[in-house]
């Protein structure tokens, strides 16, 4: 069974309030050079489907309940072991 990592970020045209106080705190720890911070959430999950319908099934998944479609863009991929978070 396929795992997947799925990306989630506010659409461009949003404001990112903490993507902006990220960037704004990173100088004063001595990171400079640094610019268009943006924070999203980053989420793992096992999805049992046949090979033909995981697209489907995943989008379906984004657009129904991971994300919200109004605000928030997303993108996905097939990850293996040594790309989870937790490795």
């Amino acid at each position: 069974m396929p795992r997947i990592a799925v990306d989630v970020l506010l659409k461009r045209e949003i404001l990112d309030p903490q993507g902006r106080a990220v960037e704004e705190a990173l100088p004063g720890l001595g990171y400079d050079g640094v610019s268009e911070v943006r924070v999203g959430k980053h989420l793992e999950l096992v999805v049992e489907a046949p090979e033909d319908e995981l697209a489907a099934r995943v989008d379906a998944m984004c657009e129904g309940f991971l994300t919200n479609p109004v605000i928030e863009s997303y993108r996905w991929r097939v990850i293996d072991d040594a790309e989870r978070a937790d490795a």
